[in-house]
């Protein structure tokens, strides 16, 4: 052999033959590992917890069992039908988780896909726009090959099960005299989590079951919408009691009772609700609050304010879906129909809105037609006070103007509630661009979701704020002819709320005409902007037509 040739480094055939046995056997047991995760994961992040996953699976068994009987092309046709619906429930847990944190509610998988947009957008105000449509085509890139190695992972096991059917028979025999025995005593390792698992099954019946009692409920919902004893009142049976006023309907974004009542959070908000209902006393106005029970939490602004003026139920994205193409008797409409001039204020939206059309608004004003040329906070396009004085000023300071009825959509508490502006001079509001260094010397999202606390202190910080703006816009541009109606529209995430929190938001009526309180006395709302415990709570969809009734004559 020459000096300068390498002896070949060529392993024998039976190491070669051991490294392939080996890697075999590492691919079957991560197809497994796969397999069982899928089956085990729940989809509530609440639940995953590692005793979620030492749990034993009646689909395994049953699965293990099928592919004993069938020979080998129905088998593997099999496989990889259950593969593929493995791969998309899981898919769908991990969207109920998301919906969850968000929501606080699971995803239905038929009428849900629009909400997808939504979360895109929210995602949009963090990390820009390219950023948040990157994230998503990465998940949804994520999601098919979850769907694939599901499929692939599901025929690699049957073909190993069916080339051991000796030893699968006895394995999957003994399995399953010890699920029976630990489902027929329900053994547990911790609660809610029992030994003997179907939670697959249970969890794909459950969403079936979903998407029938939604297609049940569309039809329910349409007799909901063409039941409405005020569709044809003349104007002359309309709002008589409120002729010649400013009637401003102001939702505050997040506001919930866990801003008033029983929470770190409501000590500051309730000092500046119990401050702003004596200096409004003083400036001559009178209040009265109580709670709406919101057909949304955590997220879902629309479905709150579609409920409210509709007096429907609209508790579904469905449900909207059906709504704004209907043409119910809202609030808007009722007014217009009375002689109001009718406008929506949404500083939220930063495209089209067609399905605003169903309100009846003569004008509308968002994002981009109010004039703001300051900096966006987080998720918020513009600070609340910027919003009421754009509003004041395009609307309200006319001089001779025609009663005004608005809806005005407050941002500033939308999540993630950090940075947050600073109230300045009325007169400064101008154009938005006071606000300029502000952004910057607030706390970023990162900083401040690292911690529980900090979250629920930026939360009750962002409603103080919003609050403030409304008192002291009551108190700068407020006359006799102003009635404010002002609420939450749903209660803040779990993270804040507390996880079964209930969905009451605080409302209040504000004017100087004493009438106008007189009307409501019958409503027993309490005194002052702050409702306590003992307050009357009213489903949010009775509003509508206890107003109209109320203000008729």
């Amino acid at each position: 052999m020459s000096v300068f040739t390498r002896p070949a480094l060529v392993g024998l055939p039976g190491d070669r033959t051991a490294a392939r046995e080996i890697a075999s056997s590492a691919v079957t047991t991560l197809a497994g590992v796969l397999v069982l995760f899928a089956l085990l994961a729940p989809n509530d992040l609440g639940r995953l917890t590692p005793e979620a996953f030492v749990r034993l699976p009646v689909e395994a068994l049953l699965g293990v069992a099928v592919v004993l009987m069938l020979r080998d092309g129905a088998r593997r046709i099999v496989a990889l039908t259950a593969g593929t619906v493995l791969g998309l429930l899981t898919v769908v847990k991990a969207i109920d988780i998301g919906f969850g944190i968000a929501l606080n509610r699971r995803f239905n998988p038929v009428f849900d896909w629009g909400v997808v947009g939504n979360g895109v957008d929210l995602l949009g105000t963090s990390i820009g726009r390219t950023g948040a449509l990157a994230s998503f085509f990465g998940l949804a890139l994520l999601a098919v090959v979850v769907v694939v190695l599901m499929a692939l992972s599901m025929v690699r096991l049957s073909r190993v099960v069916a080339g051991r059917r000796t030893t699968s028979t006895r394995v999957v025999a003994v399995l399953s005299v010890l699920w029976i025995g630990c489902a027929v005593f329900g053994v547990q390792l911790a609660p809610g989590q029992p030994l003997a698992s179907r939670s697959a099954a249970a969890y794909a019946y459950d969403d079936l079951r979903q998407v029938r009692a939604g297609i049940r409920d569309r039809e329910a919902f349409a007799a909901e919408v063409g039941t409405d004893a005020f569709r044809g009142t003349p104007p002359s049976g309309l709002l008589n009691a409120l002729r010649g006023k400013d009637v401003l309907f102001t939702f505050v974004e997040s506001y919930g009772r866990v801003a008033v009542q029983d929470s770190d959070i409501a000590p500051k908000v309730d000092a500046v609700l119990d401050a702003g209902t004596a200096r409004l006393k003083t400036a001559g106005y009178g209040s009265r609050s109580a709670f709406l029970t919101s057909p949304t939490t955590s997220a879902g602004s629309w479905l709150a304010h579609s409920t409210f003026q509709s007096g429907v139920w609209v508790d579904s994205q469905h449900r909207y879906d059906d709504f704004v193409k209907t043409d119910r008797f809202t609030l808007g409409g009722a007014f217009k129909r009375a002689g109001w001039e009718t406008v929506g204020v949404v500083p939220a939206h930063t495209e089209d809105w067609p399905e605003g059309q169903v309100y009846g608004y003569d004008r509308y004003y968002d994002s981009r037609g109010i004039g703001y040329h300051g900096p966006p906070f987080s998720y918020a396009t513009m600070p609340d006070q910027f919003t009421l004085s754009a509003f004041q000023r395009a609307e309200r300071a006319k001089p001779g103007h025609p009663p005004l009825m608005a809806e005005i959509d407050l941002v500033t508490s939308h999540w993630p509630w950090t940075p947050l502006p600073r109230m300045v001079d009325w007169n400064a509001v101008g154009d938005g661009s006071v606000y300029n260094p502000m952004p910057s010397q607030g706390k970023t999202p990162e900083e401040v979701f690292t911690d529980p606390a900090k979250v629920r202190a930026a939360y009750g910080d962002s409603i103080a704020y919003s609050l403030n703006s409304l008192i002291s816009y009551v108190e700068t541009y407020g006359d006799d002819d102003l009635v404010l109606v002002f609420l939450g529209d749903h209660q803040p995430n779990p993270i804040v709320a507390g996880e079964g929190a209930d969905r009451d938001v605080p409302i209040t009526v504000v004017t100087r005409d004493k009438g106008v309180l007189d009307r409501i006395a019958a409503w027993n709302w309490q005194d002052g902007l702050n409702p306590d415990r003992n307050a009357p709570v009213w489903r949010m969809d009775a509003f509508r037509d206890r107003f109209l009734t109320t203000f008729a004559q």
